[in-house]
């Protein structure tokens, strides 16, 4: 198994009759013809020069906390995977109001030393490296691409950088990378429960802002615009990841839980060591309205636990004293 993202969704061919209500099949297809069924292939990625840093926060807001509770997280009117709906509890915890950012990561690199697994041979490949989305042209026709030298500090490859990207969320991570910065900063990923409950903010609607997408055609969240994986038309300003903190907060003042990149969990997909895989949460800005429709909190993916790209980040919690 390798990207899930289709796999996930071929899983049943029926379409779906509810809220998100279109029939993916032709998308599924097309995913078929232009991917081929095989693992991404190798491939460069040319960057233009980094741009002067981009912010959207001037002074990252310090970690929320959530005190005991009893939520209702899954969704009855989406993807199969989100059913049903039900009762959690929860201790009190914090989380951080922001994705961690390329410079917090710097930060904890400087200080331990530590490799990420995107850093050392990979498997298959034979040198380091990690997943990188292209748009697929007729003469490349898969869109994503394993790219040698990719990494956290080079998340499209060695020509690209994280200079003027350093509010930016911190990508090419696998779960272990995301743990051990968890550990290192006190803290630990949060259950898949605790993500949602958080993403929700008390939220009853399809979208955490409410029934509609985009408001009276205002973007509330970092995803794809056009026809995806072709046309990118860029309508929120971003082509890849935006600097955190550029959309407004959620009601518990939580940024960016929709959209802008994925986020590990520390909740297994299906049955705990049945497959190395774990739950992501939250969609990403590859997330159109003809694929994927995962922008929003019930929605839930799994992902490979060993394999980094450049649209998965994660945040961190700590469980808090009474």
């Amino acid at each position: 198994m390798f990207f899930t993202e289709i796999t996930s969704i071929i899983a049943k061919l029926e379409p779906r009759k509810v809220r998100l209500d279109f029939d993916y099949r032709p998308i599924i297809l097309a995913s078929i013809i232009l991917q081929g069924c095989n693992p991404p292939e190798r491939g460069e990625v040319k960057i233009a020069d980094a741009m002067p840093q981009q912010v959207c926060l001037d002074v990252l807001p310090s970690p929320i906390r959530l005190d005991k509770v009893s939520g209702i997280i899954g969704s009855n009117d989406a993807y199969p995977e989100e059913r049903p709906t039900r009762r959690v509890k929860l201790d009190a915890f914090e989380i951080d109001a922001v994705e961690v950012t390329n410079v917090q990561f710097q930060s904890f690199i400087e200080a331990t030393g530590y490799l990420t697994e995107a850093e050392k041979i990979q498997p298959g490949f034979d040198v380091p490296g990690g997943a990188v989305f292209i748009q697929p042209t007729a003469t490349h026709p898969s869109w994503w691409r394993f790219v040698e030298g990719a990494n956290w500090r080079h998340p499209e490859g060695p020509e690209s950088s994280i200079i003027g990207r350093e509010t930016h969320p911190v990508v090419q991570v696998t779960l272990d990378d995301a743990r051990a910065f968890a550990q290192w900063a006190g803290r630990r990923l949060p259950t898949e429960e605790e993500w949602e409950y958080a993403a929700k903010a008390g939220a009853d609607t399809l979208y955490v802002w409410g029934s509609e997408k985009s408001p009276d055609g205002n973007e509330m969240a970092n995803t794809w615009q056009g026809a995806f994986p072709i046309q990118n038309t860029r309508e929120d300003g971003y082509h890849l990841r935006s600097p955190v903190g550029c959309y407004d907060p959620n009601a518990y003042g939580l940024y960016d839980m929709i959209g802008n990149v994925w986020e590990w969990t520390d909740t297994p997909w299906g049955s705990p060591g049945s497959n190395p895989v774990h739950t992501i949460k939250g969609g990403s800005f590859l997330c159109a309205e003809n694929f994927c429709r995962r922008y929003r909190a019930s929605a839930r993916q799994p992902q490979e636990i060993d394999f980094s790209t450049n649209h998965i980040g994660f945040r961190t919690v700590k469980t808090a004293k009474d």
